[in-house]
Parts: C-alpha cells; sequence; structure tokens
C-alpha cells in the first residue's frame, strides 16, 4: 500500500494528471460543441428534445442531424474512443513507475496527436492526416499497455 502512495505522489503520476485533465477537457468541450451545433441548426437527434416544436411535420424536421452536426458527434465519438482508453491505460502505466522521460513523451505524444486530430477534423484537412493522429495515438497507448503488461505479468 506504502508504494501505490509513494507511485500516486511521484512527478510520474502529477504528469499524467495534467495530460489527462487536458484531454478530458478537451472532450468535455468537444461534447459542448456538439450541442452548439445542434442548437445552431435547430436539429436533435432525439423525438422528445422537439417537445418545443408546434407541428408534427417541423419536429419530423427537427429530427434529424446534419452534415456538421453528424461531423461534429463523429469527431466527440473519436474522443470517447481514444481519450478513455488513453487516460485508463495511462493511470496503470503512471503505477508502474516508468522514467519520468518516458512517461512525459507518451503523454506529449497523445496530446499532440489528439491536436492534430481535432486541427484535421475542425479544418477538414485532406486524408491521411486524421487517420495518421489517430494511429500516434494508438500505437502512444499500446505502448503503455506493453509496459504494464510485462510489469503486471513479468514479461
Amino acid at each position: 500500500m506504502a508504494e501505490v502512495v509513494h507511485m500516486i505522489d511521484s512527478e510520474v503520476f502529477l504528469a499524467f494528471s495534467t495530460y489527462a485533465t487536458i484531454v478530458i477537457l478537451k472532450m468535455m468541450l468537444l461534447s459542448l460543441l456538439t450541442t452548439s451545433c445542434q442548437l445552431r441548426r435547430k436539429v436533435s437527434v432525439d423525438h422528445e428534445d422537439t417537445v418545443f416544436v408546434k407541428s408534427e411535420d417541423d419536429q419530423r424536421k427537427a429530427v434529424r442531424a446534419g452534415p456538421d452536426v453528424e461531423r461534429v458527434r463523429r469527431w466527440h465519438q473519436n474522443d470517447l474512443e481514444n481519450i478513455v482508453s488513453f487516460v485508463l491505460i495511462g493511470l496503470l502505466y503512471a503505477l508502474t513507475g516508468p522514467d519520468l522521460h518516458v512517461a512525459l513523451l507518451h503523454f506529449r505524444v497523445f496530446l499532440c496527436s489528439q491536436i492534430v486530430h481535432t486541427v484535421a477534423y475542425m479544418t477538414s484537412l485532406p486524408p491521411p492526416t486524421r487517420t495518421l493522429a489517430f494511429s500516434v495515438g494508438i500505437v502512444c497507448t499500446l505502448s503503455m499497455v506493453y509496459r504494464v503488461l510485462c510489469t503486471a505479468f513479468y514479461l
């Protein structure tokens, strides 16, 4: 138990906490952007959200998502798929006691990949920009998975 308390008190854990907070904040802001986009376009994905629309015809029109709303939703879905994995694996990784410089490299590379992915989505950068950014983030997370498994199973 004392080892876990020591690891939580470590610089690696503090660094992880910083980078995890940044990417979680990004994901939360994207959630607000999704809602904002739906409100601006006056669309909803759920029928019950059209309660203030008077006619049935207008309600049917409101329960749809335009291409820009769907784009933001896919962007948010990608964040959910990648950032949640990073945070969970990163926590376990930080508890394995990695070298601070190696840990910072993992955290910074992941954050940069998320920033590039976000910019690529926002500005519709040409392929394969988003795919490369996604791949870099996944490789970074898988590298941490490898460290966790090697430490946990003594591989």
